[in-house]
């Protein structure tokens, strides 16, 4: 895991089949600005010497505080650092606390809205139904009366399936149930697991306390992990990417009021001095509304395996900056 303190950007310009192309680079440092702008520098010279030795290479690197950055480090503002290098805390680009952990395995799985494809099917069908029989109706057609008997078979068709997927939903339990199955199921033939179940205003939060993780050389048993709990496709992947695992801190601004972004947008890091002042506006307001909510509760432990102390000690920092042990409402 890398959440650098320092970022700086180079340029190269040069000339490409008679065109002038210009080749941007980013360099960070956990150091120095300095340091930082050496990187870039010598990124930008890589990019554009590969370039013209006739190459694919984008010339341009856009900015990505997380998510979809490709395995460039997390370019996200540091706001607390574990001494140990256990975590660290970081704001994402819309405003919340994050917790990035190399060697905690997290799992945030989403619950499946109900799928309305067929009830969409059948209104779809109902709603021809309607048009032809108007379209018919106003030409004197005698055809009418077979399109009125098709809008009662596509009624009663929409009925039934309103019905058969009731029935589905109480014979196999909403879906926090099932995803407690899921993990119940992975669990329970892996006697050594010990995992901490959350409630998340979307889902559940999965935190593995039984030992740590290494997100490349423990990749095998993690996707066999994340694929039984159904845990979101794209975190998954940036965990792969950027080598650590992350859960949210702190409420959705959205979820509390605040229906404007972070400024300036995009609340990508770092910020122009002359904007600082319009964030830091933004983060005072949302600092002082966030203070009633979590982001997620604790639910329970599944399996009997022993927890690890030091996975313990991280999942005890999550708890207390996310408010899992408390009574606040989750957002």
């Amino acid at each position: 895991m890398l959440v650098p303190r320092h970022w700086a950007e180079a340029r190269r310009s040069l000339r490409v089949d008679g065109r002038a192309v210009t080749v941007r680079r980013f360099g960070w440092s956990s150091a120095s600005e300095a340091e930082a702008t050496a990187h870039a520098e010598h990124r930008a010279a890589e990019a554009a010497a590969a370039i013209e030795a006739g190459q694919a290479v984008e010339p341009r690197e856009r900015k990505f505080p997380y998510n979809g950055a490709d395995g460039l480090p997390i370019r996200e503002e540091i706001l607390e650092e574990d001494e140990d290098g256990r975590f660290v805390v970081t704001r994402n680009s819309y405003g919340a606390h994050c917790l990035n952990a190399p060697s905690l395995l997290i799992a945030d799985v989403d619950f499946d809205a109900p799928s309305p494809s067929a009830v969409v099917s059948c209104l779809l069908a109902i709603g021809c139904w309607a048009l032809a029989a108007t379209a018919l109706a106003s030409t004197g057609s005698a055809v009418p009366s077979a399109v009125a008997f098709g809008l009662i078979v596509g009624a009663v068709l929409w009925l039934a399936v309103l019905a058969l997927y009731d029935s589905v939903a109480r014979l196999f339990g909403d879906p926090s149930t099932r995803a407690g199955r899921r993990l119940m199921r992975f669990v329970r033939s892996r006697p050594d697991w010990r995992v901490r179940a959350y409630r998340t205003p979307r889902g559940l939060r999965l935190i593995a306390v039984h030992r740590l993780f290494d997100p490349v050389d423990d990749l095998p048993v993690i996707e066999r992990f994340f694929r039984a709990v159904r845990a979101d496709s794209t975190y998954a992947r940036m965990c792969r990417l950027q080598r650590c695992f992350r859960a949210r801190l702190t409420p959705k601004p959205w979820r509390i009021g605040i229906d404007d972004h972070l400024r300036p947008r995009p609340g990508v890091w770092p910020v122009d001095p002359a904007r600082r002042a319009v964030r830091d506006a933004w983060v005072a307001r949302y600092e002082a509304a966030r203070e009633g909510y979590a982001a997620c509760v604790f639910i329970n432990d599944v399996g009997d395996g022993r927890e690890d102390p030091d996975a313990l000690e991280i999942t005890r920092a999550h708890d207390e900056r996310a408010g899992a042990l408390t009574d606040r409402p989750i957002a």
